[in-house]
């Protein structure tokens, strides 16, 4: 099996291109509010403004072999928790390299990764856009399946 671990000289160079890019994208797109870089984690705070989801949090996490990206979506679904589900696991089927997965305390989470040879700001840019996406046409419908005695009252 191939040695694909990124020696500390290209982790350092990885690093640099995807701060210089988030920085780029804080300055040119409206719907990136800031950026926040934490040095112990290698782990950027990408905070989105969105549409349906009206604000969130991408981790993208920067490891020896990938570029991992993470969001939280929602809390676990108070009823209807089958076709809750049912609808995120559809949304699977349409998304590429990213999906919906349940974490800590049966949340909701989005989440992908890149290979660190595919970190390129074409790359970055889809990833951001495909977390963007999923949500904004994911996030109303599962609010309306998994709280729906919410939106009756």
């Amino acid at each position: 099996m191939k040695n694909d671990f990124a020696s500390p000289s290209e982790l350092s160079e990885l690093q640099k291109k995807v701060d210089e890019w988030l920085q780029n994208q804080l300055n040119e797109n409206f719907v990136i509010q800031s950026v926040d870089y934490d040095q112990e984690e290698d782990r950027w705070h990408v905070r989105i403004l969105g549409e349906e989801k009206q604000n969130y949090m991408i981790w993208v996490t920067l490891g020896q072999r990938t570029l991992h990206f993470e969001t939280y979506v929602m809390p676990e679904p108070e009823e209807n928790e089958g076709k809750f589900y049912e609808h995120l696991l559809r949304r699977n089927q349409k998304l590429h390299a990213i999906s919906f997965s349940i974490g800590a305390e049966n949340a909701v989470y989005l989440s992908g990764e890149l290979h660190n040879q595919w970190i390129s700001e074409e790359n970055l840019d889809w990833m951001i856009g495909s977390i963007y996406a999923a949500i904004e046409l994911s996030f109303k419908t599962a609010l309306r399946i998994g709280f729906a005695s919410r939106f009756n009252e």
